[in-house]
């Protein structure tokens, strides 16, 4: 398993000010909370006062970052490691396990994530001179670390500053937004959106796939029709899921509808064989059997953990958030 990880740092002085300042403004917007949805478009504040449980999620395209603590994301036989001085970023939906491993009441972890803006992205790509060619033989995966700069996190600095002014967001917002992915797209990891916002590149038609395999994981899935829905050859388009995901179509497909049949006996109270014919299982055996393989424990054993751990009362009052979100051991890569 490899760890992803960099040394380079900016100005000390300059960096520790900016950051100390922006983690006091995510402390006390999530004082007596782990996860603050903003008024601001697409923003989310977090923070954690204990490391955490792996957790297996499934992230979308966004930039995580961190300001205090640290968090690990593990993809297939990566580990990201990321810290205030370096980001976490994401392009495509994927199936991950994040661990926060640096956390305390008197230090918690404290991060926030933006979700990237397909348009805003391609409308600046036109604009900005097309990043240097990764290099050959590098895996091209829709995830990864990127170096913090002081101009970014004052520019979230002044993101997270606007929810004290929220009359103001919807106009000034957007620029702030905008100003971030510009230098998202100027950065180390500027190849990877434009990866996203290119029409016609492999990484666009791979996320098109994903697309299609989010609103349709219940059905039969062909690779050979979703490859030719995205105008690839099953071959190439095989080989280039596989690169950018960790995983095959058909791996991915077997994560969502896992995932939503989870979901569906945690918040919606149904039964495992409710639940897995739902999500496309005809064979109720075979459902217990991939369960128990990603969950680490059968799906009656694996609610009452989870029942258990969370209250009766907040299983009927469970939010959106657990449908991507599910407390498991950390699996080897090959139960993923």
């Amino acid at each position: 398993m490899r760890i992803t990880s960099d040394s380079s740092l900016p100005d000390p002085v300059a960096f520790e000010a900016v950051r100390s300042r922006l983690a006091q403004r995510i402390a006390r917007w999530t004082d007596g909370v782990e996860q603050l949805a903003t008024a601001n478009p697409g923003l989310t504040l977090y923070r954690h006062d204990a490391p955490t449980e792996a957790m297996r999620c499934m992230v979308e395209p966004a930039i995580a970052l961190t300001v205090q603590g640290a968090k690990c994301a593990v993809l297939g036989d990566n580990v990201y490691a990321y810290h205030p001085h370096r980001f976490l970023l994401t392009t495509l939906d994927l199936p991950v396990v994040l661990q926060a491993v640096e956390a305390s009441a008197r230090t918690p972890y404290l991060s926030l994530v933006l979700k990237l803006d397909e348009r805003a992205i391609a409308e600046l790509v036109m604009q900005c001179p097309a990043p240097a060619p990764a290099r050959e033989g590098r895996p091209m995966r829709g995830i990864a670390l990127g170096h913090t700069s002081v101009q970014m996190l004052e520019t979230f600095d002044r993101l997270v500053q606007m929810l004290d002014e929220p009359q103001a967001i919807p106009v000034l917002a957007p620029l702030l937004q905008r100003e971030i992915f510009y230098r998202l797209l100027v950065g180390d990891q500027g190849a990877l959106l434009w990866q996203l916002a290119s029409v016609g590149s492999q990484g666009h038609r791979v996320a098109s796939a994903i697309g299609w395999l989010k609103a349709n994981f219940a059905q039969p899935l062909r690779v050979e029709s979703l490859a030719d829905l995205v105008q690839m050859s099953p071959s190439r388009f095989h080989h280039h899921f596989r690169q950018l995901t960790a995983m095959s179509p058909l791996q991915f497909q077997k994560h969502l509808r896992l995932s939503e049949a989870r979901r569906l006996m945690l918040t919606e109270q149904v039964d495992a064989a409710t639940a897995a014919f739902y999500v496309g299982y005809e064979s109720p055996s075979q459902f217990s059997r991939e369960y128990r393989r990603q969950f680490g424990a059968p799906p009656r054993r694996d609610m009452a953990r989870l029942v258990g751990a969370m209250g009766a009362g907040a299983r009927r009052g469970a939010t959106h958030t657990t449908q991507h979100i599910e407390h498991l051991r950390l699996l080897p890569d090959a139960a993923v």
